[in-house]
C-alpha cells in the first residue's frame, strides 16, 4: 500500500492542482460544484455511489459510499468550499516552490480532499473489505458555518462508531483532539440623539450604554475555564458632537464544555435585560449554535488506535486542541468517537501565504487508509 500511495504523489499533486485552480469561497456555488463534480466522477470509478444534496444558493453537498455497503461505521468529513472571494486563483493560483505548494485552499482543504480519495484507492487497490465501511460528506459550506450541511452530518452520525475529519494537521503534524465550540451575538443598542454642546442633557447616548455593556460582556471570560467573550467589533454614532442614538456591538463566544453554553446564555441575557443609562433600549440577537468537539474516553481510545497505527509505519502521532470551530463538533456532539485534523500537514490557512508540506501528503494519506482499515478489522 505504502508503495502504491508513493508511485500516486506527483498524480495526487496534479489533482491538488486542478482543485486549487478553481474558486471554490463559500458564496461561489458554480466553483464548490465543480469540485463536487471532479470529485464524484473519481468515486464513481472506484464503484461508490455519489448521493449530490442539491443547494439553492450554497455549493451543493455530497454523500458517498461504495455500492456494496451495508453499514458503514466509519463517517470522513471535508469541506469542498475556500474562505477566498471569486478571482483570487487569477491572483495567485497554484504553485509549487522547494517542497512547498501554494495556492487558495491549498490545505484548507483542497490537499485533503485528494488525501481522502487516494486512500480510498489505496485501499481498493490493497483488496480491503474497508472501503465498504465508510461513509464520506463533502460538504459546500463549512467555512460559513456548515449552515446547510450541519442536519446532514448530524442525521449521518447517528449509528457511526467512529469520525475522521479531515481539516489539516497542524503545523507540527498534530492532529485535533479537541475544539472549542461557541457562537455569536449582536447587541443593539437604542438612546436618542441631541446636540452634544446645545443641549446634551435632552440625549440619551447608546455608546455610552453600549460601553457599560461589553464590560460586562469581556467580565464573563474565563481562560482557565475555556470561556472566551470578545466584542470584537463596534458601530455606533452620527458625528461628534451628537450625542449617539445608536450603537452595535458583534460578540464572539468560545466555550470548552457543552455545559458552559447555557451558562452564557442566561448571563448574556441577564445583562441585556436591563440598562445602565435611563432612556436606552437594548435588542439582542444571536444565540450559541456550535457545540464544542470535547476531549473524552472515546476520544482518547480513537486518537490510540491511530497513533498504534502511526507507530507501525514510522509516524510520531500527537494531538492538541484547538480553539476553531469545525465539523468535528457535530460529530462528537451526537456522541461519535471523533478526531479531526487528518488532512497533511501545512499552515497559514486562510491567508495569502496558506501552504502544504508536500512531504507529508504520502505519508498522511497511508495514515488515513491503514487507520480506516484498522478501524474495520
Amino acid at each position: 500500500m505504502e508503495d502504491f500511495i508513493q508511485g500516486k504523489k506527483d498524480e495526487m499533486l496534479q489533482l491538488i492542482e486542478r482543485l486549487v485552480n478553481i474558486d471554490s469561497g463559500s458564496y461561489v456555488k458554480e466553483g464548490i460544484d465543480e469540485v463536487g463534480s471532479i470529485l464524484k466522477e473519481k468515486y464513481e470509478e472506484l464503484g461508490f455511489v455519489v448521493d449530490v444534496k442539491e443547494e439553492n444558493e450554497n455549493g451543493n453537498n455530497l454523500v458517498i459510499q461504495h455500492r456494496d455497503a451495508k453499514d458503514p461505521k466509519i463517517i470522513l468529513v471535508a469541506h469542498m468550499d475556500t474562505v477566498f472571494p471569486k478571482g483570487t486563483v487569477a491572483e495567485r493560483p497554484f504553485r509549487i516552490e522547494g517542497n512547498r505548494a501554494y495556492g487558495p485552499g491549498v490545505v484548507d482543504m483542497k490537499s485533503s480532499l485528494v488525501e481522502l480519495l487516494y486512500a480510498i484507492k489505496a485501499l481498493e487497490q490493497n483488496g480491503s473489505e474497508a472501503i465498504k465501511n465508510v461513509q464520506i460528506i463533502l460538504n459546500g459550506d463549512e467555512e460559513i458555518g456548515s449552515v446547510t450541511s450541519r442536519p446532514l452530518i448530524e442525521q449521518l452520525s447517528q449509528g457511526k462508531e467512529y469520525a475522521l475529519v479531515m481539516e489539516p494537521a497542524r503545523k507540527d503534524g498534530s492532529l485535533v483532539s479537541a475544539r472549542r465550540g461557541g457562537g455569536r451575538y449582536t447587541l443593539i443598542v437604542k438612546g436618542k440623539a441631541a446636540h452634544s454642546g446645545i443641549e446634551p442633557e435632552k440625549g440619551r447616548s447608546a455608546i455610552e450604554e453600549l460601553a457599560f455593556k461589553i464590560i460586562q460582556l469581556h467580565s464573563l471570560t474565563d481562560h482557565e475555564k475555556g470561556i472566551s467573550v470578545n466584542v470584537g467589533l463596534i458601530e455606533g454614532g452620527s458625528s461628534v458632537n451628537t450625542v449617539s442614538a445608536s450603537a452595535v456591538a458583534h460578540v464572539d463566544i468560545r466555550i470548552s464544555e457543552m455545559e458552559q453554553a447555557e451558562y452564557l446564555k442566561e448571563k448574556i441575557h441577564e445583562i441585556c435585560s436591563k440598562t445602565e443609562v435611563d432612556g436606552t433600549k437594548i435588542f439582542l440577537e444571536g444565540d450559541i449554535s456550535r457545540p464544542p468537539m470535547e476531549y473524552n474516553e472515546q476520544t482518547e481510545s480513537l486518537l490510540q488506535i491511530i497513533q498504534d497505527v502511526g507507530k507501525e509505519i514510522g509516524i510520531s502521532v500527537r494531538d492538541t486542541a484547538t480553539g476553531g470551530g469545525g465539523d468535528a463538533s457535530f460529530t462528537s456532539a451526537s456522541g461519535v468517537a471523533t478526531i479531526d485534523g487528518l488532512g497533511p500537514v501545512g499552515g497559514n490557512a486562510h491567508s495569502e501565504r496558506e501552504y502544504l508540506e508536500i512531504d507529508t501528503l504520502p505519508e498522511r494519506t497511508l495514515l488515513l487508509a491503514k487507520t480506516i482499515e484498522r478501524l474495520t478489522d
